[in-house]
C-alpha cells in the first residue's frame, strides 16, 4: 500500500549550487534541505527517517535500514539526479519503494 512521506520542499530548488553558494560539489544545502520533510511518521506509526552524511544518504522505515552513496562521476554532475539515483539505492536496500509524483514523496513498504 503506498503512503504518502510528504510534499517534496519546493524551496530546497533554490538551495542548488549556482542560486546558493556551495563547495561540496553535490549541493548538499540542496540535499539537506530536500530530505529534511522526509523524516516523519506514517499513518501507520511507521517511523520514516532520512539522513545526510557526507556522501551517504540512509533511509530508515520502521526498522529497515538502507545506504544510498552520491555518485556525482558515475550518475550526474546534477544535485538533483544525483540525489534521487541515492535515494533509490537506499530505498531498495531498506526493502521499501520511493516515488515522486504530482509534488510529493511516495513511500511503498
Amino acid at each position: 500500500m503506498k503512503s504518502k512521506l510528504c510534499d517534496v520542499n519546493q524551496a530546497a530548488e533554490e538551495k542548488l549550487p549556482g542560486k546558493m553558494d556551495d563547495k561540496s560539489g553535490i549541493g548538499v544545502h540542496y540535499i539537506d534541505a530536500y530530505i529534511k520533510p522526509m523524516n516523519t511518521k506514517l499513518a501507520d506509526g511507521t517511523l520514516i527517517k532520512c539522513k545526510r552524511r557526507g556522501l551517504k544518504i540512509t533511509l530508515q522505515a520502521g526498522t529497515k535500514k538502507g545506504d544510498g552513496i552520491m555518485r556525482r562521476l558515475q550518475i550526474s554532475k546534477d544535485p538533483t539526479v544525483m540525489l534521487q539515483a541515492a535515494l533509490q539505492e537506499a530505498a531498495q536496500k531498506a526493502g521499501v519503494e520511493l516515488s515522486v509524483e504530482d509534488g510529493a514523496i511516495f513511500i511503498t513498504p
